[in-house]
Formats: C-alpha cells, structure tokens, sequence
C-alpha cells in the first residue's frame, strides 16, 4: 500500500435518499419528489476527502451481497478509495438505510447488523498516514492508539445512539484522539449539557481540539491547547438533503488542518464543504469537488476568506 494521507474507518451503508414534500404519516402515502442511492456512513469520510485531492484508504467490512459489490466498486474505481483493509464477508448484508429528506432536515431507517469484523480485526497495524479519522462508539477502537503512537493525527467522530442511552464511556476513547468533530445534539447528549457551548467546554477537558457543528447555527470550535475559540456562521444555501453533511464537514476540517491552516479557516472551509453537500441529495455523493468549490467562489467574490485556498486548487 502507498503511504496515505489519511484512513478511515467505520460502517459503510448504501444510502436510498428520497426527497419528500411532507414527512410521511400512519395509513397515508407520500409520492417523493426526487431520489438518489449513494454511499454513506464512513463512506460519506472517505468520498469527500478523496474528492478534496487528498489520498484516502477505508476500512471497512462489505457484505458478499449486490450492494456490497456496487458500493465497492464505485468507491473503488470511481472515486479511487483504496480499500486494501476492507473485507467482503460472505452471509453478512450490507446495511440499507433510507433517508427520508423533507422541510431542511432528514430522517433515516436503517436496516443493519453488526458486522462480523471490528476495526482491530481490520487494522491490525495501521499503515503510515498524515491522519486517520474513525466513528467512535461502543465498539473497540484500539487501533487509534497504534495509530497515534505511530505518529498519525487521531480525528473521531460520533453518530446517533439508536438506543439513546448515550453512554458516557464512549468517549473514553477520545484519549487517544487528537480532534473530536460530534454534532451539537450528540455533543450535548453524551455530555449531559444543554447547549452547544456548554458541550464544547465539557468535551475540551478531554480532548485537544474540539469542534461541534451546529446546522444552521454554524459551528463552534475550540484550540485546548492555546485557548483559541472560533464560532463561524453556517452559509445560508437551500437545503435538499442533510444527510451526511456532518461527515462532509468532518472531512473538510481534516483536510485543512493537514494544509495547517488557522483555525477558524479550518472551520469555514469545513463550513462550506457541508453547505455545498446539502444542496443535494445524498452523502457521499453530494461531496463537493473542487470545481464545485470554485464555482461557489465565483458567484461570491465578497466572501474572501477562503479565495486564495480555492483559487490554487480550483484547478484539480
């Protein structure tokens, strides 16, 4: 394998996003309006930062299934994912989830079951990267602490508890972590807070950088090591579909720390690449690429906080 900027590592979905009028109701029928099969889940890492010119491996296991086959196939070959440390296992189905978009926001109904081989058993040596970045929850991570002691920035992200216990002992892997990237309803959920802000500060005693995105509230962001703080306002654009702009975001922060950029412009950069996904439907597949970016830039000349980034990569 050559050596990569960053891996990452999670449940892979195949996203059926459809974009409906109204929510649906008990006994009613409700005809969408558009649709779109995507990747999703820790794809949605992979795909946005491949799409940001940076050079991405996933870890992940892949049922022996069609969906299993399509999703491989499109990762691999046309978005260029390494997937070396996957694993396709056979009578184990790759998880199905249905994203229902309507009025800015989405719900999703996941078919799923856990897969028969964890991180560890994937990674049982990280291979050398810039950074690697990975889904905590209440399953084994150990892999991260291989990785950080090998030098890699340790990035971590968290998803709903479809149990919504949120336990606490999930962030007890953020030991190893460098950068934790939660949105604001998880954030407040594990640490038992009751605003974005107060989830910020209970997370900075736990991890070094901390950044919690907040939809259309923006995102608020804090450096523990020097006591910076940044909050950055969302960019107003029409929402069709938020289902993975928060990974799409996480991705954008990573690739503008590895490019050491300040950090309220690692916010905004993450910023945009989350408020250009949700323009349309599906996750993965919504990642702006950088002639996306530059397209956004031209129509806004009076945002130039970012022009010199997108001006010198615009051409990608």
């Amino acid at each position: 394998m050559e050596e990569l900027d960053v891996v990452v590592s999670g449940l892979v979905f195949q996203d059926l996003v459809l974009g409906l009028p109204t929510p649906p109701r008990p006994g009613t029928e409700v005809w969408a309006s558009d649709s779109h099969e995507s990747p999703g889940g820790i794809a949605n890492f992979a795909v946005a930062l491949a799409r940001l010119g940076l050079r991405t491996g996933m870890a992940a296991v892949f049922g022996a299934d069609d969906l299993g086959a399509r999703l491989w196939d499109h990762l691999a070959a046309d978005e260029g994912i390494d997937l070396s440390l996957s694993r396709t296992v056979p009578g184990w189905p790759t998880p199905l989830t249905v994203a229902l978009a309507y009025d800015n926001d989405r719900a999703l109904v996941t078919r799923g079951s856990t897969p028969p081989l964890s991180a560890d058993d994937l990674i049982a040596t990280p291979p050398p990267a810039k950074a690697v970045a990975a889904h905590i929850g209440p399953w084994p991570n150990a892999w991260l602490a291989k990785a950080k002691a090998a030098g890699s920035l340790v990035f971590a992200d968290v998803g709903w508890d479809p149990s919504e216990r949120w336990d606490p002992a999930v962030l007890e892997q953020l030991e190893y972590c460098d950068v934790f990237l939660p949105n604001a309803d998880e954030a407040m959920a594990y640490t038992r807070t009751t605003t974005p802000a107060a989830a910020l500060d209970a997370l900075a005693a736990k991890v070094a950088v901390v950044v919690v995105s907040d939809g259309a509230d923006g995102a608020l962001a804090v450096d523990g090591r020097t006591g910076e703080r940044v909050a950055v306002p969302a960019y107003p654009v029409p929402a069709a579909d938020t289902t993975g702009a928060g990974d799409v975001f996480a991705a954008g922060f990573i690739a503008a720390t590895l490019w050491e950029l300040p950090l309220a412009q690692r916010v905004r950069f993450a910023a945009l690449t989350a408020a250009l996904s949700v323009t349309r439907l599906g996750g993965a597949d919504s990642a702006p690429r950088w002639v996306d970016l530059a397209r956004w830039q031209s129509a806004h000349p009076e945002d130039r906080h970012l022009h010199a980034l997108i001006s010198a990569h615009s051409g990608r």
